[in-house]
Order: C-alpha cells, then structure tokens, then sequence
C-alpha cells in the first residue's frame, strides 16, 4: 500500500485536472480559533477580526488575495469513519449544539456546494479513499461561524472533509499535504478548530488572565513550531504528555490544525506565518489563529 505520508511536488505539471477549476495565483491557508459559537453573532473581537480577514480577498483595491472559487473547510465536528467530502449542490446549515439563544439557532448559511468539482478532487487522491456525502451532512458551526463572517454573501462554493479521528496523527496531516496543489486552482484551505480546547476546565467568569499554566504551554510549544517552520512537528502533540491530554482531553480541535499545516509545508511561506487572535477564551480554549501567505 502507497504511504500517504509521500511527499508531494507542486507545479505546473502536477496540478490535478479539475474541469471545474482554473488555475489562480496560490491561495492562502487558513486555520481558524472558533471557540464558543456565540462567537458567530456577538460583536466582539474574534467576529470582527473574521470579517476584516474576509476583506483581504477579492478584486477590489488593496486586496491582497482573490476571491476563492472554492472553499474547503475542516471543522472539529465532523467525526467519520474514513474520510467523507460533502457533495450536496445544497448543503444544509447545521446548529450542532444545544444551550444557546434562539438567534444562534436562527442562524443560516446559504452557501452553495459543488458536487462535481469535489468528485474530481477525491479522484486526484489515491490514499486515502474520500468518499462523497450526498445528503446526510452539511455545513456545521465550526464551518459556518467563522465562514459567515467572512463571506457574508455565501456566495463561494463550500465543501467540508471529514475527519477520521482513530487515524494516526501523520495521515491527517499527510492528506493536508495532499491538498495542497488545490491552492493553485483557487481553492481556499480552512482549518476550524482550536489549539488548546477543554471545555470541562472553562473558566466564564474568572478573572481577566487568568489562563491555565498548562494550557499556555501547550499553545506556546505550537506557536514555536509554527513560528520556526517545523510543521511536522505539529504532528507530535501527544508527546507533550499530561499537559497534551490537559490541552485535549479529546483532539478533534487539534487535528484541524494538522490540515493546515500539511497544505503550507509543501510549499513554505516567504512570508511569515501571521498570527492573530493569539489570546484565551474562558482560560482553556487557545483562539490562536494563523494564516500562512
């Protein structure tokens, strides 16, 4: 069996051929602190920064990207056995979360999928095998509250890839790596997850700073990876030991971030990473977000 660890060239002439999408100046890769969905609809500082982010593409003056002709997006919150692309023309908006005010569920949105373009891409993939979700998924909060914000007009096509969380580390990010080549067709990249995420250690009205010492660590040690390049590192969390498993009691906010860096590896940045919302929310989620140019 083909490792899917093997590395991958991009150039001109290993561009996959995808009837449905053009060749583009390289993408970014994203990834994405979501947090608490309440983050979605309140006015404060993590929405905010979303929106300024979603004005850095586009035709207009001063934009420094174009508008994606495809977004892909992997959230923390969805959990398959294998790996599963939505290919709905439609796909649903998902509020998978309980508690919250009636606005939140009220929440929509309409962005379109593209169920020929994924086909094409999963075909570009040997190992491992994406299969295509036709109607049972959607488009969950860890997609749509960050993705909102940015593109409020939904109007860029968007496809989420599952997770299969019993898998190794390595193939998580090694299928990053994998989609890499996409950002020369104009496919925007996008982790949502979180780098620290414990939510049976949040602290909602704790004192301002008041930020677990374990949970600093963590998010110290990936920003320093992040910072000196060494992204398959990032691969090694759990060798962190108790203070990994304080960090992640469960990893699937991790393994967003794996995506990610694979899709930047394969083609490192001249430009350094670029940090933002690199602050707690309730002293156990880390927000930190990055893009890689």
């Amino acid at each position: 069996m083909t490792s899917i660890a093997s590395s991958v060239a991009v150039s001109a002439a290993s561009l996959p051929t995808i009837t449905t999408l053009k060749k583009s100046p390289r993408m970014p890769v994203l990834f994405l602190g979501h947090g608490s969905p309440m983050n979605a609809i309140e006015d404060n500082a993590y929405r905010r920064s979303w929106q300024i982010l979603g004005t850095e593409f586009g035709t207009h003056a001063g934009a420094k990207y174009p508008t994606p002709q495809l977004v892909i997006c992997i959230s923390a919150h969805w959990l398959t056995r294998g790996w599963h692309f939505t290919a709905m023309d439609k796909p649903k908006t998902i509020h998978d979360f309980g508690g919250f005010p009636q606005a939140l569920f009220d929440q929509q949105y309409p962005a379109p999928g593209a169920a020929t373009t994924v086909q094409e891409i999963s075909r570009t993939i040997a190992t491992p095998t994406i299969g295509l979700d036709t109607h049972e998924w959607g488009l969950d909060h860890g997609t749509w509250s960050v993705l909102k914000p940015m593109f409020p007009n939904a109007d860029i096509p968007v496809v989420q890839l599952s997770m299969d969380y019993d898998r190794p580390a390595a193939e998580h990010f090694a299928l990053g790596r994998e989609l890499a080549r996409l950002r020369e067709l104009g496919v925007l990249i996008v982790g949502s997850g979180n780098v620290v995420h414990n939510l049976r250690a949040l602290r909602l009205n704790g004192p301002s700073g008041q930020t677990y010492d374990w949970a600093t660590e963590f998010d110290a040690v990936v920003a320093d990876h992040v910072v000196q390049g060494r992204l398959s590192a990032l691969q090694d969390f759990q060798k962190l030991g108790q203070v990994a498993q304080l960090a992640h009691p469960t990893f699937e906010h991790y393994l967003p971030l794996l995506y990610t860096a694979g899709a930047a590896s394969v083609t490192p940045s001249k430009d350094a990473p670029r940090f933002f919302n690199a602050n707690f929310q309730g002293a156990s989620i880390s927000m930190r977000s990055v893009i890689w140019t």
